[in-house]
């Protein structure tokens, strides 16, 4: 059926064109031979080997959920990174929501973990490093200050009443875009570092309680009126470095583990697929409606963080 064009490549690359006489002809077929063979035993045992390490990954995933349930957390994913790759975040909300109605509260918080340090990383750099290291020393108080806040709550996410946080958080942003989707207009001096301190530690502590730190971060750069091309890569900044340190922070808390691991990996696909169609419409809107969208999406996460205070 005809030469393998693997095995043709590494033929033609290891093995001299063949000798005239048939003594020499054998012994460089050997010598051929015992090169060939180590290089094709070796690709044949390392795509054993993912194949392995695939099955070993499903089978982990479907130790904790159901194949139905999976395909479910599949499409909540889906759903995230088209709305965060629309207005820049709502990413950890969405999952932590999604997932959250679907399977438990802790193996929730892992699955958005992985997904949420590549989109930030992704949205962060896309006008490149020089830029999104522009945004990093604008922003970096606010980074900072929210840092420690996210180390710190962390470590209480068992411990503390979730209800309690997610009000407080859910209460201020709904009121806040809903008054300025009916016309009201906050507006924050640039260069206060009070205020940026202070939006800083909510957000990193409201993040590493419930691994949802973008509404009060939005806020705070709706009401500077930032342009939306830096809104964008600033919030990748944010949440990107955000992110990684939730990430370290909650495999030192032991909710990402060697079971929860692959779940939150199996989760990137169907994410990086919603956010690069939510980039494209993204790109094709102007400022006005870029931040009416961005104020409504705000609205129904506030709202969503109310209605999980009150019933749970």
């Amino acid at each position: 059926g005809g030469v393998n064009p693997s095995w043709a490549m590494y033929h033609t690359f290891l093995c001299p064109a063949p000798l005239s006489h048939f003594a020499g002809a054998a012994q460089q077929k050997y010598l051929c031979d015992r090169k060939i063979l180590p290089i094709i035993s070796r690709r044949f045992h390392v795509a054993l080997s993912a194949g392995r390490d695939y099955s070993r990954s499903m089978e982990s995933i479907l130790n904790l959920m159901s194949s139905e349930v999976f395909l479910l957390t599949l499409c909540v994913a889906l759903f995230a990174g088209i709305i965060k790759g629309m207005v820049g975040f709502a990413m950890p909300m969405i999952l932590i929501s999604g997932l959250g109605s679907i399977v438990g509260p802790d193996l929730a918080l892992a699955g958005l973990l992985l997904p949420t340090v590549v989109a930030n990383s992704w949205q962060a750099l896309r006008q490149g490093w020089r830029a999104a290291w522009g945004s990093v020393k604008r922003f970096r108080l606010f980074l900072l200050v929210g840092f420690v806040a996210l180390i710190a709550s962390a470590q209480l996410v068992r411990v503390m009443p979730e209800r309690l946080m997610l009000a407080l958080i859910g209460v201020p942003i709904t009121g806040f875009a809903a008054m300025q989707l009916v016309g009201w207009q906050l507006r924050l001096p640039n260069g206060s570092r009070l205020v940026e301190a202070a939006v800083g530690g909510f957000a990193g502590f409201i993040g590493g309680f419930s691994g949802v730190w973008g509404p009060p971060t939005v806020a705070y750069l709706t009401a500077l009126d930032t342009p939306k091309r830096e809104q964008m890569r600033i919030q990748g900044v944010i949440y990107g470095l955000g992110a990684v340190a939730l990430l370290g922070a909650h495999i030192a808390s032991g909710v990402l583990t060697r079971e929860s691991a692959p779940f939150s990996a199996a989760l990137l696909i169907p994410a990086a697929i919603g956010m690069f169609i939510g980039l494209k419409v993204q790109d094709r809107v102007d400022q006005a409606t870029f931040r009416k969208a961005t104020l409504a999406v705000l609205l129904i996460a506030g709202a969503n963080l109310i209605r999980r205070a009150a019933f749970g």
